[in-house]
């Protein structure tokens, strides 16, 4: 099946318009939300950018795609020097595949953005082996919502994380200091043809300019989570050791898309420095995708179908409060007792 056109059937008619459980001191305001529109040079169609952000507001529930979120949409937010969380989805998706993880972490006073990558995303999959490009457009969003955006005023531009799943996995890695080598694809896929980033690359192959182009790193990013990363083997221990930020990083134990330990277990195996670790029992490659809510339409099941026994909403609950506690340990404790937080 086409992760493209799973995504694409899943998300066509989704009209932007469950609360996860945290621990309790992490309960501090609702969630807010809005959609904006980051401007690009040179003519280029803005960026798609949602936003997560805490607020005293009552929210309500608002469907988004197969799945949905319990927000207040344009409501003022609440509070001052936030921190930032930017979030890169994977292949195929849009801005809202983390739906209930950004509102999780919206509730524990963080601002997300996530945007829906330039060119691969479940419209546009013109640049989608282009993986240079991700990281760039992520330090982008980051500029833009510190130094342009609507909530710059509220920000603390020493307070930013980094969230990716799949090839957004992918994208935090290198976009917080990792230097992959994807002249590794060639033999990886020689070995692995059937593996879907292989499928993707036979499909649309990595473009010259792809090969060659510097990686964009980003100094701002304080914390990475990193679910199920694409093309974890092209980093080896060397292309990890620029990562200076803490990481916590997520496997699925039962992955069918990126199977084996070339992903998220050759990234543990060669992050020499200490991280957080958690490989999810039972869990598929959608499983870190927000449960869905409705049955998606065409041959997107997939992305909604967890295995028999596993428990998506539960698991859910369990993902958001590991990753909004990392989050607040990383970004908000060693600051908080800094003038002006």
């Amino acid at each position: 099946m086409s992760l493209r056109h799973a995504l694409a059937a899943a998300l066509l008619a989704a009209v932007v318009s469950s609360p996860a459980l945290l621990p309790s001191q992490a309960l501090a305001a609702n969630a807010g939300f809005m959609v904006l529109r980051e401007p690009r040079a040179d003519g280029q169609a803005p960026v798609e950018v949602g936003i997560w952000y805490p607020t005293d507001a009552k929210p309500t529930f608002m469907a988004l795609g197969s799945w949905g979120h319990t927000v207040a949409a344009g409501a003022p937010v609440a509070g001052e020097h936030l921190p930032l969380i930017v979030m890169s989805h994977g292949n195929g998706g849009f801005f809202g595949g983390h739906a209930d993880t950004a509102q999780a972490l919206a509730e524990a006073g963080f601002v997300v953005a996530a945007l829906t990558h330039p060119g691969d995303n479940y419209k546009d999959q013109s640049r989608a082996s282009a993986m240079s490009d991700r990281p760039a457009a992520l330090s982008a969003l980051i500029g833009w919502m510190l130094e342009s955006s609507p909530l710059k005023a509220k920000l603390d531009p020493a307070r930013v994380g980094a969230f990716g799943f799949s090839s957004g996995g992918f994208t935090v890695l290198a976009a917080a200091g990792g230097e992959p080598d994807l002249s590794k694809v060639l033999a990886h896929c020689q070995a692995h043809p059937a593996n879907y980033d292989c499928q993707l690359t036979a499909r649309i192959p990595i473009p010259a300019d792809g090969l060659t182009a510097r990686w964009i790193h980003d100094p701002r990013i304080k914390a990475v989570v990193s679910a199920a990363p694409a093309l974890g083997f092209t980093f080896g221990a060397d292309g990890l050791s620029g990562i200076t930020a803490p990481v916590q990083l997520w496997k699925a134990a039962d992955d069918e898309i990126l199977p084996g330990d070339d992903y998220a277990e050759a990234v543990h195996r060669n992050l020499s420095r200490p991280h957080d670790y958690r490989v999810v029992p039972g869990a598929r490659h959608f499983d870190f995708l927000t449960p869905c809510d409705t049955a998606p339409p065409g041959g997107a099941q997939a992305l909604c179908a967890s295995a028999p026994g596993f428990d998506r909403r539960a698991f859910h609950r369990t993902f958001n409060a590991a990753v909004t506690q990392f989050f607040t340990d990383q970004l908000v404790a060693p600051v908080k007792s800094l003038p002006g937080h």
